[in-house]
């Protein structure tokens, strides 16, 4: 009776996991779809091809409209920060595109559901468990094996994501997403100071006291022949683009274009709990912590940021 019982759930769960599989396969060929609705649609902000298949938010549109119409020499991306890729920005290339890729998360249990995972041994995935810091991060890129001219870069690590990105002047990728913080203004440059230790949620209890602002990230990337292109309509990633590969279908934007409050709360509490400030209210959570100029290198205080 037990052997059959047992028989029976494993059965069950079976089922479960060839369902999530066609339901993946369902949502890739919408995905298909909406990328040929969106490819010869001209002079619209990126926002305007935003869809969502594993992104979290629009950033599967937007990527493939970015992919379909740049040159890219080379079809590979790297992306950290992904938990267990389920959610991230680069699967959708992965799966309907095939581009190889490799990434990066802190997480052992999260590496391993990677590994096990059907679309791990379907497609050209790597995948390694590792804590990014801006000492290793070369190292960890360079286990790639991918030119450093790559397809695409994407940093998401709720951290030192501009330390780190500052770390990897030697890698040319096509296009590079970084997450940016809204907290932190449009107006000085700034990132929370260096910590190779760097948790978001051990920083401060509000979660809001991460990364660096889109002036920041610009103010790096532009000397490195960046351009910005856009940001999502929810206030959280921004595309930049080597700037030899614009053309009139993927255009520079002025910062003053994407300047929009962030319009999800994830603020918390001591104990964890959901607080949904917004606005400037997140900002108030956080008024005595350090922010660097990276402009000036001066230390300042995230109030000295709002007035």
């Amino acid at each position: 009776m037990r052997h059959q019982w047992f028989s029976k759930l494993l059965r069950h769960l079976l089922d479960l996991l060839r369902l999530g599989r066609r339901l993946d396969d369902i949502a890739i060929n919408q995905g298909r779809i909406l990328s040929e609705l969106h490819r010869n649609r001209l002079g619209e902000p990126i926002t305007a091809y935003e869809f969502k298949i594993f992104s979290q938010w629009g950033e599967d549109g937007v990527i493939q409209y970015l992919t379909q119409n740049l040159f890219i020499a080379n079809r590979t991306f790297i992306e950290f920060g992904v938990e267990d890729f389920a959610e991230s920005n680069c699967r959708f290339l992965l799966q309907k595109d095939n581009w190889r890729g490799f990434v990066i998360d802190g997480s052992p249990r999260y590496v391993k559901r990677i590994k096990d995972s059907y679309f791990y041994w379907q497609t050209q995935l790597q995948a390694t468990c590792a804590f990014v810091t801006r000492e290793n991060v070369g190292d960890l890129l360079a286990m790639s094996r991918f030119d450093k001219e790559l397809g695409i870069l994407s940093v998401d690590i709720d951290g030192v994501d501009y330390h780190v990105l500052e770390a990897l002047s030697g890698w040319r990728p096509s296009i590079i997403i970084v997450e940016y913080n809204d907290v932190f203004g449009w107006e000085l440059p700034v990132t929370v100071p260096y910590d190779p230790a760097f948790v978001r949620a051990e920083k401060h209890t509000s979660n809001q006291y991460w990364g660096a602002n889109l002036p920041a990230f610009e103010w790096l990337l532009k000397p490195r022949g960046y351009s910005l292109v856009g940001t999502n309509s929810i206030g959280s990633n921004a595309f930049f683009v080597q700037t030899e590969l614009l053309n009139d279908r993927v255009k520079e934007v002025a910062i003053k274009q994407c300047m929009r409050q962030a319009i999800f709360r994830d603020s918390r509490d001591s104990r964890g709990r959901l607080t949904f400030l917004s606005g400037s209210e997140r900002a108030s959570a956080i008024l005595d912590l350090p922010v660097v100029d990276v402009a000036t290198g001066n230390e300042l205080r995230v109030a000295d940021l709002h007035g």
